[in-house]
Order: C-alpha cells, then structure tokens, then sequence
C-alpha cells in the first residue's frame, strides 16, 4: 500500500510523462508506481543513472511516433486490411527512428551496458522503409515510381486528359458553339469532364446531359466527341486506384508479416523513452541516485522538495498544494533572510538504527509538514527509479507508505477532523506490511489536548512495536516527553531565529522544540493586550516548561553550529589531504621523467663516445699506414692486426665504463678512482655525502623515510631508494680535515650565460644541431620551461633544420616562431614539457 495521492506522487508523475517523447512513454508513464522489490527498484535506478549519464554527454535519443501510430499498427493486426499511404509514412519513420536510435546507443562507446543490452534485439527494417520512401512522399502521395504499371497508367491519364482538354477548349473557342455556353470554362461533373450550356440551346450541342444548375438555366453536357474519351479516362482512373490499393497492400504486408519484430520495437522504444524521461527529469532537479540500504537507515541530507523547486513548478504551471498550504507569507520579513518559493532551503531528515521513530516538533510555519512529505515522497520517488533532489540520500526499500497528512474532514461520510484521522490510522495498521514507513501529521490533534497527547503517544508506540519506521509531528508535550525518555526514538525540531522569532526551515536534531504560537500569534500582528493576557493564563509548570525547553533550544543551538563548524573543518582537513597526496604523486612522476630524461641523456653520450674511439682508432690506424709507407718500414710499422686489437681494446674499455656506470656501489661511474672503492662501509646518517644511482650524482643525504631518501645535489632535491645510494663521506667533523678523492661524475650544471637562450647565428645546421641537442640536455636539471634559439634569417636553411629537430625532441612539447619584440622569423620559441 502506498499513499500517493496525499504525498502528491501524481504530481511527480505528471512532470515525467511530459517528458516523453512517444504517446507508448507517455502510456508507460503514467502508470508508473514505486517498486516493492529491492531487485528491481536497484534495476530501475541503474537504468535511470545510465542514461542521465548518455544524455548528459549524447544527444537526445531520436525517437518519434507520430499522431495515428495506435491506429496503424492497430490495422496491421487485422488480415487483409492494407494501410493508408500517410499511416505507412507514419509506422516508416517510427521505425526510422528506432534505428537511429539503436545506432547512436551502440555507436557510444563502452559505458553504456544497459542501454546498448536493451537495444540489441532491435530488427533492421532496411528494406521495408526504403519499399515506402521510394512509393510514397512526405505529403502522402504515391509516387508514379512505386511501380511501372503505375507509371505507365498514369502516363496515359496524362496523355488522355490533354486529349480531351484540347477537344472542349476547341468548344470553349470556337466561334460556332462558343455562344451556346453560359461560361466558358471547363468543369467535371459525375467524375466525367463537360460544359456549362444554357437550358436553352441544349439542342445546338450534340452530348449527354450530366445534370443541370439549381437555377435549371445552365446544363452540365459532356460533347459527343468527348464520350469515348472520358470513358478512357474513367477506365484508366479506376486502373490507377487499383494498382495503388495493389502497391498499399504489398507494403503493409511487408510490415505485416514481421508482426513479432514491430512489437519488440515498440516496446523497446517503450522501455528507453520511460529511461530517457526519468533521467531528464533527474536533471531538471539537479538529483542525485539515492542509495539502498539494507539495515532500515533513512538518511536525506540537503533535500529539497520537488514540487518547491522553480524548475518544476515553471514546467507545471501552477502553485502547488504544498506552497499553499504550508508556507506562510509575512509581510514584515526582510527578503534576504526568507527563503524563497524558487529556492527551497534543503534540510537534513535522519532516522539511523538503532533509531525507528523521529519525532518532528517546533513552531507552526516552520516546515514540519513539508519535511514529513519529503520524506515520503523521496521514498515513493526513489522506488519508482527516480533521482532525488537531494545531496546524498539513503534510505530502505518499504512495501508500506502510508500517510495520515492534512484536514481528512469529511461532511458527505459524516465524520469530524478527528473521526477521519482516526479512521486513516486504523486502516493504515490494517494494511501494514513490513518494511514500512509511517507518516503522522499532528497525530492525535482534532481532539482534548490531554487526552490527545495520550493517543498519540500511543499510536507512535503501536507503531514503533509492529517494526515500522515512524516519522511524526506534533505540538503535544506528553509526545515530547515520551520520545525523550523512550530509546529508539530521536527528536527533532525546527530552529527559528531567537530575536524575530521567524522560522529556519532547518532541523536540529538531539531536542524537542517549542510551538511559539502566542510568540508567532504576536508576530502574525495579534494585539499585545491579547498576548500578555495569554501568557497569563499559563500555569506555573507551563512556565517553566517554557523556560526549559527555551534552554534545551539554546543547547541544542548552539551544539549544531559546533557540528557544523566540525564539519567544515572536516571538510577543510579532506580536501588539504587530498591536495597533497595529489601533489605527492605529481613529485613522484616529475621525478620518474627526471630519471628516465638522465638515462636517455648518458645512453646518448654513450653511444657518441663510442663513435669518438672509433674515430680515434681510425685516425691512428691512417697516420700508421701513412708513416709505413713513407719510411718503408713497414715490418716495423703498425699492422693491421694491431690496429684491430687497439680497436678491440678501446671497444672493450668503453663497454667496462658503460658497465660501471650502469652498477651502483663499489663499481659504479664514480669509483673510478683508486680511493673510491674504499669508501667506509659505515651506515647512512644525515649529512654524509653520497652518490645517486648509476649516474655517481653526488649529493647530500638530507633525510630518509623508511627506505626512500632525500638528497641534495647540487641544489636540487632528489628523492631516490636506498638500496640506490652508495655512501661516500660521513657527516664532517670539526677540526678534522677529509681526505682528497679522485672523483669521476657527470656535469649537469647549466651552460654559462642565459640559462633559456641560445644563439646559433653562423654555424652551420650539424654544429647548430648539435649545440641545440646539448643545450635542450642543460635544461634536466634546471626549472626552465621555455627558451629561445636565435638562428637569424638567412637562407631560412638553419630554423627549417632546427625547428625539424624541435618537432621530434622528446623534451620539447611545442614550438612557434618567436613574436617580433624577441626577433620575430630570426628565432625560435620552444617550450618543454614539465
């Protein structure tokens, strides 16, 4: 059982169906109601999110179901019945939609299994649509081209009828029997072609009489040389019209004989309009997936109520229900701090085990009513697999809703505010099947305020005994006494401002609230003779109730604000955690290119500095054979053998430095030297001088975490593993002078002169390159992120070189002609990538 109509979930619904697209939605969703199976309410909100996701990112699904869609594919069920050429358009370009439809689903990519798994069984109706866009137009006509029978009657019509146009326009002209016409114009009558002769000459003109004028001074008379041409005519019309009933029929059977594919289409075009409308009514109201909980927690944070929401109401039209009969207008409010009909203020409704029961209290106006229809409304919404306008929402999936909200008097059944309300709650603990949400309005009100108080007391309990999730709002302090003192129930009240008196339409939770009628009886403009005559007919226990409850309020207050400053802190705290551990790995990254830029860098110089040796040998090898020849010596000379074995040698001592600097520790790149190998094997402590990795980088050990390490080299901070850092020098000691080494490391410091600029102006586009290359190597270790090549204009052979060799670096991201304040044609910008 589910109260839809006093939670206004018919309202929701219309907003819905308005966004179908075909009258199959609209059918779909007006019959929507909320789900009772966890299952299939998690389907339905999974098929929503999907696609809300699709449309937030895709076009609209093109669907489109024209006006007598029902009638055509009603006819297509009946035997021997061919559609009309308008019904065929209308089924052809419902069908065209679908696959368009079923084309941009499945062209989206992956992310969309829902959708692209709902419209996978869709048919192709290729062939059937081409059949009726080649036979019939837009307008609805059949084409001459939908056969070549059709064709070639109507090719004779033609012939025909300028036959026998040409025979009466001689009448209509000749000077014989022009004068026997009343006008001369040529008109049809009976479907045949003839004449308008006056009564009186009906003898002049030789022809059969079709009937005459209302006057009987005129006669509609076919010529007798027409007849036997009209009779053509009438032959030729009559083959027309059964060769395009002929032509109907084939098409529609087409259609016919794939009965079972057209009602899949249908009802999958069905399915994705009612997703498609729900999803963009989840956008209209800015709403979020509500998540499903299995342990009876109800959770709202920040929820507004649709109906409130500005972009629902411009949709509907009108004021709502809601708006009327629970908002209260004061004049005297300053419009800053009143919350407008546009703009609900969100508000948090919680109900957490061990929690079953929220008592809602606290001043008339305040929005007690519009938060326990939130309530019940999100809960309706939710299970019907709609998104809430809320920021997070949690809450169970009930097989009961019911309501007991508003005046439920009744004069036709003969019952009092009171009896309706009473009779509600009885048929509602008829009909309870759990889960269930309750929801009271002014429970027991209508009635002697003590023995009301009791009542409801009562039926809150009931309640609560039968495992019903129970939301209530009342003024009755016997409710308020009992919800403070009963565990499993949490009060809650609205907050209003402590000077003006003027409501929130916030909740505060942990205190019951006060009802403030003679203060808002004060504010509504009640004279204050009235009110200090009120107050003092209160007894002295209300009094201090009174002044209890006031200091409840306080606390209650002002532990909010502390909740709430905690929040923000919380907030504050989460959002610094993750700014930094989003930089942490930024660092770590920087740091991996660093690496990566270095190993390239010594790869390259590698291979150059085996291309010097060779260069080298090759010289010696050509200066030998040069001197063994001029002397004649050659027994004493150089051989060739020799020259291989120096070239085997220098080979082989460039491949052990290669090894070397490949192998941190003892062996690395900077323990060439004959002390460098024995470097104390003592542990790391800060300040000890150390090298890094494979490249022998020498720097300063500045701290160590766990078994990372930070050092500095030559002003930079390294991050490296520890395993990594061969240990060069302990920490110094005063007075205690260290002993010279031999040390072999790689110079990374940038060249002299501007650190970002560089002049090739003269070198040829080689030496040019080669100085760039060098140059754009500098920038590892520095900041820089952009620089300037000056090449000049010349030829414009040097900036096409350099700038090609700019385009495949792999430090330099992009790269333009400098702007004409930093040389213009003669210079090159390059920027580089972090």
């Amino acid at each position: 059982m589910f109260a839809l109509r006093s939670l206004e979930f018919d309202r929701i619904i219309d907003v819905v169906v308005s966004l179908a697209l075909t009258p199959f939605g609209e059918a779909r969703l007006a019959l929507l109601v909320p789900e009772r199976d966890a299952t299939a309410v998690a389907a339905a909100l999974s098929a929503t999110s999907e696609a809300r996701t699709y449309l937030e990112t895709h076009a609209l699904f093109p669907l489109r179901a024209g006006a007598g869609l029902d009638a055509a594919l009603a006819a297509l069920a009946i035997e021997g019945r061919f559609l009309e050429p308008l019904q065929l358009r209308i089924v052809a370009d419902f069908l065209d939609s679908v696959g368009a439809t079923r084309a941009a689903v499945m062209g989206a990519g992956t992310g969309f299994p829902l959708l692209q798994r709902a419209v996978a069984p869709l048919a192709s109706f290729t062939h059937e649509l081409a059949g009726v866009r080649r036979a019939i137009d837009v307008s609805g006509e059949v084409l001459d081209e939908a056969s070549p029978a059709l064709r070639s009657i109507r090719d004779g019509l033609r012939q025909m009828r300028q036959r026998l146009r040409a025979t009466l326009e001689q009448f209509v002209r000749g000077r014989d029997t022009a004068k026997y016409l009343q006008e001369q114009v040529i008109t049809e009558r009976n479907g045949r072609y003839v004449l308008l002769v006056r009564a009186e000459h009906r003898s002049s003109v030789p022809g059969i009489v079709h009937g005459s004028s209302a006057s009987g001074a005129s006669l509609f008379l076919e010529p007798a040389p027409t007849v036997e041409v009209n009779n053509d005519i009438v032959e030729l019309e009559e083959a027309e019209r059964e060769e395009i009933v002929r032509i109907l029929t084939v098409l529609t059977d087409a259609f016919r004989v794939r009965a079972a594919d057209l009602r899949v289409a249908v009802d999958i075009a069905t399915e994705l309009d009612a997703w498609q409308a729900k999803a963009r009514f989840g956008s209209l109201v800015n709403g979020t997936t509500p998540k499903l909980t299995t342990d009876a927690s109800f959770a709202l944070r920040g929820a507004r109520h649709p109906l409130l929401i500005e972009s629902l109401r411009t949709r509907q039209g009108r004021t709502t229900q809601v708006e009327k009969r629970d908002r209260v207008s004061f004049p005297e409010d300053d419009k800053e701090t009143k919350p407008g009909l546009s703009t609900p203020v969100p508000i948090d409704i919680i109900l957490d085990p061990p929690h079953r029961v929220l008592l809602i209290t606290g001043p008339n106006t305040g929005g007690k009513t519009v938060a326990l229809k939130t309530a019940g409304l999100f809960a309706l919404m939710a299970q019907a697999g709609l998104h809430l306008p809320a920021d997070d929402a949690r809450l169970p999936v009930f097989r009961t809703i019911v309501a007991d909200i508003g005046d439920e008097q009744s004069i036709s059944a003969d019952l009092s505010t009171f009896s309706a309300h009473i009779t509600n709650i009885v048929a509602m603990d008829r009909s309870l099947e759990a889960p269930s949400l309750i929801l009271l309005d002014e429970v027991g009100t209508g009635t002697d305020p003590n023995e009301g108080g009791a009542l409801a007391t009562a039926i809150v309990s009931h309640f609560q005994q039968r495992g019903a999730l129970v939301m209530a709002t009342t003024h009755y302090d016997a409710l308020k006494t009992w919800g403070a003192g009963t565990e499993g129930v949490a009060m809650a009240a609205f907050a209003f401002d402590p000077v003006t008196f003027a409501p929130t339409y916030r909740l505060v939770y942990g205190a019951p609230g006060r009802s403030l009628a003679i203060e808002i009886a004060r504010r509504l403009g009640m004279p204050m003779s009235l009110i200090a005559a009120a107050r003092g007919f209160l007894s002295e226990d209300q009094k201090r109730l009174a002044a209890h409850l006031a200091r409840v309020d306080s606390q209650a207050r002002a532990l909010e604000s502390e909740r709430s400053r905690l929040q923000r802190d919380k907030r504050s705290a989460d959002e610094t955690a993750r700014s930094l551990a989003k930089r942490e790995q930024t660092l770590a990254e920087r740091e991996a290119r660093f690496t990566k830029r270095l190993d390239e860098r010594l790869d390259d110089r590698l291979r150059q500095a085996r291309r010097d040796i060779d260069e080298v040998i090759d010289e010696l090898k050509a200066r030998a054979d040069g001197l063994v020849e001029q002397a004649s010596l050659r027994s004493s000379g150089i051989t060739t053998g020799q020259a291989g074995a120096a070239r085997t040698e220098a080979r082989a001592a460039v491949d052990r430095i290669v090894e070397q600097l490949r192998q941190p520790g003892p062996t690395g790149a900077a323990s060439v030297g004959p002390d460098a190998s024995s470097a104390p094997d003592a542990p790391m402590t800060i300040g000890a001088k150390v090298a890094v990795g494979a490249l022998g980088l020498e720097g300063t050990l500045l701290a160590i975490h766990g078994r990372q390490a930070e050092v500095d080299v030559r002003g930079k901070r390294l991050r490296a593993a520890l395993e990594n850092l061969r240990l060069i020098a302990a920490p110094a000691k005063e007075g205690r002078a260290q002993p010279s080494r031999v040390q072999v490391s790689v110079d990374l410091q940038p060249r002299e002169g501007l650190a970002n600029e560089l002049n090739v102006v003269g070198c040829s586009v080689a030496d040019a390159l080669d100085q760039v290359a060098r140059f754009l190597d500098d920038t590892l270790v520095t900041d820089t992120r952009e620089v300037r090549i000056v090449h000049g204009h010349g030829t414009g052979q040097l900036r096409r070189g350099i700038q090609t060799f700019l385009k495949e670096h792999a430090l330099v991201q992009k790269f333009y002609a400098a702007p004409e304040s930093q040389g213009g044609g003669g210079a090159t910008i390059a920027e580089l990538r972090e």
